[in-house]
């Protein structure tokens, strides 16, 4: 199962959404780690250390350290980069409108998280 860290100004509403899509997703926020105010870079490396993906909305400056970190041989394993908000859902999971949403957006059927997150 995918090992997420949401990002300290990572849009919480995101988050919930997740949880009540897949209640038994394991998703830690940096506040609830006490990671919060640190630099990118420590973030990365607890990331790593705890082997969670990192989802973010930084796109200035987060790639660019997890890039480094890749380039130097240290281990990453992964950063999610979202937009800060996401389309509200107007159906319900198994809602023919919902499964059309994820074949139009290439993701998999309602419900298949992971292969919506690793696409």
């Amino acid at each position: 199962m995918l090992r997420l860290l949401a990002d300290e100004n990572f849009n919480s509403d995101i988050v919930r959404g997740l949880l009540l899509r897949q209640p038994d997703l394991d998703i830690v926020r940096v506040q609830d780690e006490n990671l919060a105010g640190m630099d990118d870079r420590d973030i990365l490396a607890w990331a790593a250390e705890n082997d969670r993906i990192v989802l973010t909305h930084d796109r200035a400056t987060m790639p660019t350290h997890a890039c480094n970190r890749v380039t130097t041989g240290q281990n990453t394993p992964g950063v999610f980069v979202f937009e800060r908000s996401l389309p509200r859902r107007t159906s319900h999971p198994g809602d023919p409108a919902d499964c059309r949403l994820h074949q139009a957006s290439g993701m998999g059927g309602p419900g298949d998280l992971s292969a919506t997150l690793s696409r």
